[in-house]
C-alpha cells in the first residue's frame, strides 16, 4: 500500500478529532460545534475560510503555487437522530443523536488533507475543501448550491468518498454510471367510511382497499417496469385503526421507492397513483396520494471516475479496487454535485467484523446503533483525498 509518509503525532492527532467528533454527535443544519471545530482548524493552517453556506457548511480554499484548474473535495459533518448502543470513551454524549455512518470519519479524513495540502503545495491551482451539512435526509448539498457555492467557488471537478462495511479493508469501490439510487418517499391515505366491526355492511373499510393497494402496487414492479431496469418500492408502514372492534374512517400507505432512471421513476408514481385512485374508487373510498421526490440517483461521470481509479491503484493496487462494483438502492445528496459538475464519487471499504460487529458475529453497517467508523481507514482517506487533489492539479 502507497501511503503519504504521515509525520509523528499526525495520524494521532485525526484519530483524537474524529473521536471528538463522534462523542458530539449534531443533526443536520445543527452541526454548530463540529463547523466551528473545523474552521477553527482550516484557520489554524492558514486555510482561508467561508462559512455560512448551506447554514451551517464550511468551505476551505488552498492556493497552490501558480495558475490551474480547481478541485472540489466534499465531507459531510451530520449525524442521525438514533441512540447508539455503544460504550466505549467517544460514545455519543448526546441521547438520541449517533454518528452512525461515519461522517464523525470523513470529516477527519478531509481535515487531513487539508492539512497536507496546506503544507505541499507543489501544485497550480486551487483545492476547494467542502464541508457539508445535512446530508442525511435534509439535502445540504442541494441548499449549499443554491446558496451560491458554486458561483463563489467554480470548479472544474468534483469528488466524494463514504466508508462502506462489509468489504475488505485497504479497497474501494466505483463504477461509472448510476451508483446510487434516487431516494423518494410516499404517504396515502385511504378515506372510508367507519363502523362497528360486527356491522362491516355499514362502512366502506379503508383497511382492505389499503390491502389490496398494497398488494396491486407489486405488479407495477413486476409487470409494468422493463425487467432490465432496477427499482424497489417498499412498504414500510401501515398506519390503521385504534380497537379490534371498530372499522376505522382511514388508513394510510408509507414508503419509498427507490431507482436509477428518470423515466421508470415517472412510471412508477404514474401507475401507483391510478392503481390508488381506482382501486379505492372500486371499494366507494378515496385517497389522498403524496409522491415526494428526493435526491436523485448519483451519477459518476466516466472520465473522472476513469482518474479517481487510476489514482486508487497507484495506492492500493488494481487488485484492490473494484471499477464495476454492484450499484447500491442506497441514496446520497452528493448527487447533486454530480448533476452540476463532472466528478466522482467511491466507497473506501471500512472492513468486516475484524473492526465491529453486532453482538450476533455479523459485522456493523451503516446506521446501525453499534456502529463506529474505523479509525484505520484515515491514513488511507487521507492519501487518497491529497494523491487526487495533486494530480488533478498536475495534469494538463
Amino acid at each position: 500500500m502507497n501511503l503519504l509518509d504521515f509525520p509523528a503525532g499526525f495520524l494521532d492527532e485525526l484519530q483524537t478529532i474524529r473521536r471528538d467528533i463522534h462523542a458530539h454527535p449534531e443533526l443536520g443544519y445543527e452541526e454548530h460545534r463540529t463547523s466551528d471545530l473545523v474552521a477553527a482548524k482550516l484557520t489554524e493552517w492558514g486555510i482561508p475560510v467561508k462559512r455560512g453556506l448551506g447554514g451551517t457548511g464550511v468551505v476551505g480554499v488552498i492556493a497552490g503555487s501558480g495558475e490551474g484548474r480547481t478541485i472540489g473535495l466534499r465531507a459531510d459533518m451530520d449525524a442521525l437522530p438514533m441512540k447508539e448502543m455503544n460504550t466505549f470513551e467517544h460514545a455519543s454524549k448526546h441521547e438520541g443523536r449517533m454518528h452512525a455512518c461515519g461522517h464523525d470519519g470523513h470529516t477527519a479524513m478531509l481535515l487531513g488533507a487539508a492539512h497536507w495540502l496546506s503544507r505541499h503545495r507543489d501544485f497550480a491551482g486551487k483545492v476547494v475543501l467542502i464541508f457539508q451539512p445535512a446530508e442525511e435526509s435534509a439535502g445540504g448539498a442541494k441548499r449549499m448550491i443554491d446558496d451560491g457555492l458554486l458561483e463563489q467557488f467554480p470548479l472544474d471537478a468534483i469528488f466524494g468518498m463514504h466508508n462502506w462495511p462489509v468489504h475488505d479493508h485497504g479497497t474501494f469501490g466505483v463504477r461509472v454510471g448510476p451508483m446510487m439510487a434516487a431516494s423518494n418517499t410516499f404517504r396515502v391515505t385511504i378515506k372510508g367510511r367507519g363502523s362497528h366491526a360486527a356491522h362491516p355492511q355499514r362502512s366502506v373499510d379503508p383497511v382492505m382497499t389499503a390491502v389490496q393497494i398494497a398488494q396491486s402496487w407489486q405488479t407495477i414492479i413486476t409487470r409494468n417496469k422493463n425487467p432490465h431496469k432496477a427499482a424497489v418500492l417498499s412498504l414500510t408502514q401501515i398506519h390503521a385503526g385504534s380497537a379490534f372492534n371498530v372499522i376505522p374512517p382511514d388508513a394510510s400507505l408509507i414508503g419509498t421507492v427507490r431507482n436509477y432512471d428518470p423515466e421508470v421513476l415517472d412510471l412508477i408514481e404514474r401507475r401507483m397513483r391510478e392503481i390508488a385512485e381506482h382501486t379505492a374508487a372500486a371499494f366507494g373510498a378515496t385517497v389522498d396520494f403524496h409522491f415526494r421526490r428526493g435526491y436523485p440517483a448519483l451519477v459518476n461521470h466516466a472520465a473522472e471516475t476513469a482518474f479517481a481509479v487510476g489514482v486508487l491503484e497507484s495506492i492500493v493496487g488494481q487488485g484492490n479496487v473494484n471499477a464495476n462494483m454492484e450499484p447500491t438502492m442506497g441514496a446520497e445528496d452528493f448527487a447533486y454535485f454530480l448533476q452540476e459538475l463532472p466528478g466522482c464519487y467511491v466507497f473506501i471499504a471500512s472492513g468486516r467484523d475484524e473492526h465491529r460487529d453486532d453482538l450476533d458475529g455479523n459485522p456493523c453497517n451503516l446506521h446501525h446503533p453499534r456502529y463506529d467508523f474505523n479509525d484505520g481507514l484515515i491514513p488511507l482517506g487521507v492519501t487518497y483525498w491529497v494523491k487526487l487533489a495533486q494530480e488533478f492539479l498536475l495534469a494538463r
